[in-house]
């Protein structure tokens, strides 16, 4: 060890050359490709809209950071991969972070602490608080914020998702699904589920079926049906895109949980097509059960040949009880090496049988489930520790917000597979989670990356992609300062 130990320390030798770490390296950050990500964030006024719209009961004369910039932070805090509140404590001092709020490293001043954007996430304010609560009218402003923002970021996702299309879309496929969120204390409307063994939130999603986009994301209480909303959510979901798009032709698709009735009905009264998951029931097995007969003889000639084999029927007359008349009925039979297996879907779609399985419901397995996947491995959505529900609520919306400008970074590069079809880990790994050295002027912040960095040639392909996939969508008015320029070491 070096004599001062506070400036140097030597660690051990490799030939002549010993192995030394100083600090006086400078402001170094580790996130410096999410400034891309901002760059169109910024021209599109993605976060800028929609923070305008919250409602923020705090004193705005006394706020020192405004909704924009919390939201902001904890946007990109998630992009980056720091999804908890505690995490602004290191963010807060971060040239990186303070950049992409707008605000110059050089100013001295930090951004939002985790107790500011934990009570941000509470719309907590200090407004007549020499009073007793049970005395402060500003109460039911806070109440009635809390849930206010729950619906105004669900409204600006689909708004977001129609102004950001290059072309009016000809149809639209709205992927419908609920997934469990384990919860770890004492959240409210945190409960037990049986199925899934574990206590738990139970939100519902939409995402458009070809981007993946998100198009609602409402938090629910760990038990409820799986359907549960789904039509009211549905509902406002096909006012906008018809509003945007009147000869818009709509799909629903969905599992087994949001097969009920009352979707049923929504769909065919609004002229909606659709394929649910739907149950299997004795009254359906015994229906399919020559063609399971056929298909079982046919297996046990040519198995060692054909080890999987399928075969598709089509019932057009199965009522269910509570059922206000007969629908049709696609039923999937399949033999493999392990043994039989049906499949059920419920459908308004002509066609094949063989058409509307492989075709439409199977693509399920790409949207919902990667998206959803993203969103909790990727963007860490299950980390929903508030104690609040709707405090909750709001954080989950800040996770799909993240992952609807990862979807919108996607598109921005589509000539670019190796980024187009990266998921959110990659994406972190490859191009957001790269050193630079900082160094800030009277007129420039300058952000120094390594020459040798391995991906510099794609990140300036993707930062041309960007630039150009914004200048038809860009929104009047916005401007993105000279700030944020990335130079080789």
């Amino acid at each position: 060890m070096a004599a001062d130990c506070a400036e140097q320390l030597t660690f051990w030798d490799i030939g002549p050359q010993e192995v030394t770490l100083d600090f006086e390296g400078g402001q170094v950050v580790s996130d410096t490709g999410l400034l891309a990500v901002r760059l169109l964030d910024k021209e599109l006024g993605v976060l800028a809209t929609v923070a305008e719209r919250l409602p923020d009961p705090r004193a705005q004369a006394l706020v020192t950071h405004t909704r924009e910039a919390l939201l902001t932070q904890e946007v990109y805090q998630i992009l980056a991969g720091y999804p908890d509140g505690n995490d602004a404590q290191a963010a807060r001092q971060d040239p990186l972070f303070q950049t992409l709020l707008d605000v110059s490293p050089r100013d001295g001043q930090e951004l939002a602490s985790g107790s500011t954007l934990n009570r941000f996430h509470h719309a907590y304010t200090r407004r007549q608080a020499e009073q007793p609560p049970e005395e402060r009218p500003v109460v039911g402003e806070v109440e009635a914020a809390r849930t206010r923002r729950l619906r105004v970021l669900n409204d600006y996702l689909p708004e977001l998702f129609i102004r950001t299309r290059r072309e009016p879309r000809r149809f639209v496929i709205l992927d419908v699904d609920p997934s469990d969120d384990p919860t770890h204390g004492q959240q409210v409307l945190s409960f037990f589920h049986g199925y899934y063994d574990q206590h738990q939130y139970f939100p519902l999603f939409v995402f458009d079926g070809a981007s993946g986009f998100p198009l609602a994301a409402w938090l629910r209480p760990g038990t409820v049906a799986a359907a549960c909303g789904a039509v009211d959510v549905l509902r406002g979901l096909v006012r906008a895109l018809r509003a945007a798009w009147p000869d818009v032709l709509i799909l629903i698709r969905g599992d087994s949980g949001v097969a009920t009735p009352e979707v049923y009905e929504f769909c065919e009264a609004e002229g909606l097509l659709y394929a649910l998951g739907f149950t299997s029931n004795e009254v359906l097995k015994r229906r399919i059960a020559p063609a399971v007969a056929d298909l079982e003889t046919y297996y046990a000639f040519y198995g060692r040949v054909e080890p999987a084999v399928q075969r598709f029927e089509e019932i057009e007359d199965y009522q269910a009880d509570g059922w206000s008349r007969p629908r049709r009925i696609v039923a999937k039979v399949e033999i493999n090496r392990h043994g039989l297996n049906r499949r059920f879907v419920v459908t308004n779609l002509s066609g094949s049988g063989r058409g509307i399985y492989h075709g439409f419901y199977v693509q399920r397995g790409d949207v919902p489930e990667r998206p959803i996947g993203e969103l909790k491995n990727g963007l860490h959505m299950d980390r929903l520790s508030f104690h609040r529900f709707r405090s909750n609520g709001l954080k989950l919306l800040e996770h799909t917000l993240a992952y609807a400008l990862v979807v919108l970074h996607r598109e921005a590069v589509a000539a670019l597979p190796e980024v187009a079809r990266a998921e959110v880990g990659t994406l972190r790994q490859r191009l957001w989670k790269v050193g630079a050295v900082v160094k800030t002027s009277t007129r420039r912040i300058w952000f120094h990356v390594s020459a040798t960095w391995p991906h510099r040639e794609l990140f300036v392909r993707v930062y041309q992609a960007v630039r150009q996939f914004t200048q038809g969508l860009r929104t009047p008015g916005t401007v993105v300062p000279d700030a944020a320029l990335l130079l080789p070491m």
